[in-house]
């Protein structure tokens, strides 16, 4: 690890928790350098700026779910079953990686035009093609109705986008539960033979169990990955 790297990642994790917690606006380098124990030179060192902090948030998170995208499509050969886990990523994420999910979505705005964020602008519309692209091939293949790729990609991703504010681990409805009813949702009023609907929306079905090992495995060391 390149020297400075562990306070690197230090700051990066205290920013992430801040703007989760209060906000973009209500974070400053005085209390996450006292929080951690470091002076603000230091994070200026890293970081150079607040604004800078706030891209290198975007960018790793956008790695993250690019990462596991790949392994999900890889790992699952239909549409249907692709876009299922796919949504139950967008839900599961509110409990695997909150902390980060909160401070991603509620903040994903901010600076949105600024030069500092043109990797994860990039990031994110890679992302965004993608999923397109799995909801586009199942239309070509008469799996699902014929819809607009481009709109019902950008409706998915602003449902999700809003969970953070009404969604919490220790809510009545489960993860699951909500990740079951967002599949039932979307999938529900896309495919054009329903039979398959149920295992789709099933946390425990292909797309939720493939989903949850995507994010295991591309969150692992590489040979840890491959041992299992």
């Amino acid at each position: 690890m390149p020297r400075g790297a562990g306070r690197y990642a230090e700051i990066l994790d205290a920013f992430t928790r801040h703007i989760a917690e209060v906000g973009y606006d209500g974070t400053n380098f005085g209390t996450v350098a006292a929080e951690i124990g470091v002076s603000k030179g230091t994070i200026v060192h890293h970081f150079r700026t607040k604004e800078r902090i706030l891209a290198a948030l975007h960018e790793s998170y956008m790695e993250r779910r690019t990462a596991e995208l790949e392994l999900i499509l890889k790992r699952l050969n239909q549409p249907e079953t692709q876009l299922a886990a796919i949504l139950h990523a967008f839900v599961y994420y509110q409990v695997e990686d909150r902390t980060a999910t909160v401070a991603f979505q509620r903040e994903i705005a901010r600076l949105a035009d600024e030069p500092a964020m043109a990797k994860g602008r990039e990031l994110r519309e890679r992302y965004l093609a993608r999923v397109r692209g799995v909801i586009q091939a199942g239309v070509d293949s008469q799996v699902f109705r014929p819809v607009d790729a481009g709109v019902d990609a950008l409706l998915m991703f602003g449902s999700a986008q809003w969970a953070w504010t009404w969604f919490t681990p220790e809510g009545s409805k489960s993860v699951e539960e909500i990740g079951t009813a967002l599949v039932d949702l979307v999938l529900g009023g896309l495919l054009v033979d329903r039979s398959a609907l149920s295992d789709l929306a099933s946390a425990e079905g292909t797309a939720a169990r493939s989903m949850r090992e995507a994010v295991r495995d591309a969150g692992a060391p590489e040979d840890s990955a491959q041992a299992s």
